[in-house]
């Protein structure tokens, strides 16, 4: 499903870090189809892949998100060497105010690939990811991104990698590839987020 060759024509940007937008990377009626079979999510926030159930539409793109095409995409794109890295896939379906706020990734995180599957979205609203110039302020930006269907982001993490999102509350459907340094890591955010995730269910007011 996911069109591997939109993402090999995106220009490499290399300032204010390195990353790629591309577009296409699924057509409106693919992401349509994803959408119809996404997991039950109520909660906000990104989930673990190994905590949900996938089938049907979403399950064909998550294969490919897992293939080694994708890892020698991004290498070649970003200048990176994710061939023999491991990946961990996370879900959103919902976002509350409080996310997306300017910040950087952990060392622990090569790279990141987020792809959008929203059939409609005003940036004006908030909700858009923003390239940033640096961390003094989302308004600093060198690049925005619709979170429309098959949009992509995706970065090599730096000292220099900052984004967010303006502030935005709804649905709001996005799967982030994070490729990571080792094993052990993926382990241990694995872990991490299912804990999240069984917190979360504990309260069934909790949004996040």
């Amino acid at each position: 499903m996911l069109n591997f060759d939109a993402l090999r024509a995106a220009d490499t940007r290399i300032s204010p870090f390195t990353y790629i937008v591309a577009e296409g990377a699924v057509s409106e009626d693919e992401a349509a189809e994803v959408r119809a079979d996404y997991p039950k999510i109520d909660k906000t926030g990104y989930l673990p892949l190994s905590q949900l159930d996938a089938k049907g539409k979403f399950a064909e793109l998550i294969e490919d998100l897992k293939s080694p095409e994708l890892a020698d995409v991004l290498s070649d794109k970003l200048g990176l060497e994710l061939r023999d890295k491991p990946r961990m896939i996370t879900v959103r379906k919902h976002s509350k105010l409080g996310d997306g706020r300017v910040h950087n990734d952990s060392v622990s995180k090569i790279c990141t690939m987020l792809i959008y599957l929203n059939e409609g979205w005003d940036n004006a609203a908030g909700g858009a990811i923003r390239a940033l110039n640096g961390e003094g302020s989302m308004d600093d930006f060198a690049e925005e991104v619709s979170p429309l269907a098959g949009n992509v982001f995706a970065f090599a993490r730096s000292d220099t990698s900052w984004h967010g999102h303006p502030p935005f509350q709804g649905e709001r459907y996005v799967i982030q590839t994070t490729f990571l340094i080792n094993e052990e890591e993926l382990a241990r955010k694995e872990n991490r987020g299912g804990f999240q995730l069984f917190l979360k269910k504990l309260n069934p007011f909790e949004k996040g």
